[in-house]
């Protein structure tokens, strides 16, 4: 009843359009004024075309379409409607009275005067709401001039959302694109002035204020190529997502988000066997130690994507649990989860999660990883890092745990710091146990900076940024191997399907990036320009901090395995009767608190910590 009422000014409108359709159709023909015969007959055949007509209309299923999203379904709701009521409306004068004084010319005009009177309406009230008549009133102040990187169904799209809504705050003004056949050509109204190489030109011409990248179908390396084009603007640059993660296929101002800087890679999407990795955790129990952190929880979600028995989180951080609690079981319904708030040196805790639930695998990513923070934090760093590592591998050989998995970094490889020395440590023991010939298989995963991760430098050039500057690097030349989480924790779950048992599997990261590179192009793109709008100090290098990383030692032989980015490093001799005396004296040194202790003990554990004194070891 409701949408009759609100419908009733719509068909009251249509109902005169048809009369006035009928008139013009009999006025076309007949010269004003009617004489009495013709008018009389006008008068009499009226009510049978309005009522007709007005039936197909209501039966098309025209009045439940909305006026201010008029589209060609629509119209050809009208078209399809008024063409059989006309068709109607002949057979029943046919009965009424032959036609007479009813010219067949009329009959003929009728129906595309009426398609006209119905259809235009629609149409210029979606304009209205679109864009096209409160562009008078509403002007182009307070609203920023668009430039659109990519003139294809998306481009299309976006614009028409920013048409649709101009108080958005966008103003598109052109559309660049690399197809040559669409140059010189319009979208939505606006031109397409030629290549993404003209993005200078037209920046400057057209007093752009923001450039938008419509390309969501980009691969890394046309994405990088035209970020560097946007870089010489000195606006910001935003952008879509990627094809994959556009929800429905749907195009709107609110998938807009700022570049991120993973986009700059510029390396090949990651090919996984995803059926191997499969095959391996499906309808098995799986633990994750440390996992409401960043590589952690990601590797929860992909985990959880698998169809395991069950995921066991086992977390310190009682908020990073609560958040990947609930996003797993936001998302995964059908999810068994179980959900522990503990600390991995709590050996009586571990024991006993790992004797309710018997994992088949773990993956151990619980680790300190702040390098500055552990320089003067040894005894946390070896209880944690290296403590922690072995209390867990013991309890998963106790419990028959088939396959563990250790999450290493790149500062394990001639450390010189405290952290990378405690992860070089927790290699060590995870080859060690793993020579012990028992039922559960070691594999170690080393890999550099992951991008979006607690910690890293992205976060806080972006806050940095937004308040003005400066940026902060610690060295010119300072250099990184960078990979996103996913792609790190993807190539993590493919070496933990590969891994036999002692291998350390290196991920290929491709070239170092230079820290200032990263810190420039994040200034570029927020439409600054750096050491001019937004200084960049370099403050020196900290504390144990090297200058570039390395991913594997001099007398590691990298292998290839059967996946192009995963690398086998060869296994470095380990005394495993010296690795568990210094564990003791490391486990005694650290319930004393002997700070000196446990950096002397660390040092004998791991010799080739470099001892200089900015690791703070004497």
């Amino acid at each position: 009843m409701s949408l009759i009422y609100h419908r009733i000014p719509i068909i009251i409108h249509d109902i005169s359009m048809v009369a006035i359709a009928w008139a013009l159709a009999i006025i076309i023909r007949y010269d004003l004024p009617l004489n009495p015969e013709v008018e009389t007959v006008f008068w009499q055949v009226l009510p049978i075309v309005v009522g007709i007509q007005s039936l197909f209309l209501w039966y098309s299923g025209l009045y439940r379409g909305i006026w201010r999203f008029t589209s060609m379904p629509d119209l050809a709701l009208i078209l399809r409607a008024v063409f059989m009521g006309t068709l109607a409306i002949v057979l029943v004068l046919l009965l009424f009275n032959r036609l007479e004084l009813i010219p067949r010319s009329s009959v003929l005009f009728y129906p595309f005067f009426l398609i006209f009177l119905l259809g235009m309406p629609r149409l210029l009230f979606r304009l209205w709401h679109e864009h096209s008549f409160k562009f008078l009133l509403t002007g182009e102040k307070n609203r920023q001039r668009v430039l659109v990187l990519g003139a294809g169904t998306s481009g299309d799209m976006l614009v028409r959302d920013m048409l649709r809504n101009p108080d958005c705050g966008y103003l598109p003004v052109c559309f660049l694109d690399d197809k040559p056949r669409l140059h010189g050509g319009k979208v939505q109204g606006l031109p397409v002035l030629g290549g993404i190489d003209k993005v200078v030109e037209s920046v400057e011409s057209l007093k752009v204020d923001v450039i938008i990248i419509a390309i969501p179908s980009a691969t890394d390396e046309q994405m990088r190529r035209v970020v560097e084009w946007s870089e010489h603007c000195t606006v910001p640059v935003r952008t879509l997502p990627k094809l994959d993660n556009i929800i429905n296929g749907q195009v709107t101002l609110n998938a807009l988000h700022d570049v991120a800087i993973d986009d700059l890679l510029g390396r090949a999407k990651v090919q996984l066997d995803w059926q191997i990795i499969e095959a391996g955790l499906r309808g098995k129990v799986v633990m994750v130690s440390g996992g409401g952190g960043s590589i952690g929880s990601e590797l929860c979600r992909q985990i959880a994507q698998l169809n395991p028995t069950a995921l066991v989180i086992v977390e310190r951080c009682e908020f990073n649990l609560y958040q990947i609690e609930i996003q797993l079981r936001q998302h995964f319904p059908d999810l068994v989860l179980y959900t522990h708030l503990g600390d991995i040196v709590d050996a009586v805790a571990i024991r006993h999660i790992l004797e309710c639930y018997h994992p088949y695998m773990i993956f151990h990513a619980a680790a300190y990883k702040q390098v500055p923070m552990l320089q003067s934090q040894a005894r946390e760093a070896a209880r944690n890092n290296v403590l922690g590592t072995q209390i867990l591998a013991e309890a998963a050989v106790a419990q028959g745990c088939q396959i563990f998995v250790m999450i290493s970094t790149d500062k394990a490889v001639n450390p010189t710091n405290i952290m990378g020395a405690t992860k070089r440590a927790a290699e060590m023991i995870c080859q060690a146990m793993n020579a012990n010939k028992t039922r559960t298989r070691f594999i170690t995963v080393r890999f550099g900076n992951v991008l979006g991760s607690a910690g890293s430098v992205v976060p806080l050039f972006k806050a940095q940024i937004a308040k003005g500057g400066p940026v902060t690097v610690t060295h010119p030349d300072i250099s990184r191997y960078f990979m996103t989480i996913p792609e790190a924790c993807q190539l993590i779950l493919q070496a933990g399907a590969m891994g036999e048992g002692g291998e350390i599997f290196v991920l290929d990261m491709g070239q170092q990036i230079k820290i200032r590179y990263l810190a420039e192009q994040m200034i570029r793109l927020s439409g600054k320009i750096p050491d001019k709008d937004i200084k960049i100090i370099y403050t020196g290098l900290r504390p144990g901090e090297k200058l570039h990383e390395e991913l594997f030692y001099a007398d590691e032989k990298l292998g290839k395995t059967t996946h192009a980015k995963i690398l086998l490093a060869d296994q470095r001799s380990n005394d495993s009767r010296r690795l568990t005396k210094t564990l003791t004296q490391l486990s005694e040194a650290s319930e004393k608190y002997l700070e000196n202790e446990i950096k002397r003990v660390l040092k004998q554990l791991v010799p080739e910590l470099n001892e200089t004194s900015e690791t703070g070891l004497s």
